[in-house]
């Protein structure tokens, strides 16, 4: 279907989530299955590859298109493969554009795995911190949260920058 499905559990302050991550990957050929993901999403994460504008200037469609369903949820931007040394966007330009439109941001490649984990973990408190996100319905689709029996901890790390 060219959507990713994945559950995540983590420890988070103390707390066992679990996430129910859909990955849409971004691809134009399924824009028309992303509304549905998008309602009801307690987060969501765009990301954009620092080594190709082009999807960094396609954001601004992402988001609107995302606050058009759903305005009411945590977003945070993600600037992908900083592991790449032919970087088109600058670390500026992705906080510029975040701090703009009142996202969390953070910077990451995953293919080293730096910041991955860090993000997941931020994007996790700031939801934790919204109680009316988490609290109200057992129906949700994109990152959800729910209590589980992970007893894992991972430390923290990354370039986190909240807005």
């Amino acid at each position: 279907l060219g959507v990713d499905f994945k559950v995540k559990k983590m420890v988070v302050e103390g707390r066992a989530v679990q996430l129910a991550v859909w990955d849409t990957a971004g691809q134009e050929r399924f824009r028309t299955l992303t509304p549905s993901y998008y309602r009801g999403a307690q987060g969501v994460v765009l990301v954009y590859d620092v080594t190709r504008k082009d999807t960094f200037t396609g954001l601004q469609g992402w988001l609107n298109e995302l606050e058009m369903y759903n305005s009411n949820t945590v977003k945070m931007l993600v600037g992908n493969k900083t592991d790449k040394p032919d970087r088109e966007v600058e670390r500026k330009e992705g906080l510029q554009f975040a701090r703009k439109h009142s996202l969390l941001f953070i910077e990451t490649s995953a293919k080293t795995q730096e910041g991955v984990q860090h993000a997941f973990e931020e994007l996790v408190i700031k939801i934790l911190q919204t109680p009316s996100l988490w609290d109200k319905s057992t129906e949700k689709q994109g990152v959800q949260l729910t209590e589980s029996s992970a007893q894992q901890d991972e430390g923290l790390c990354g370039a986190f920058c909240p807005l």
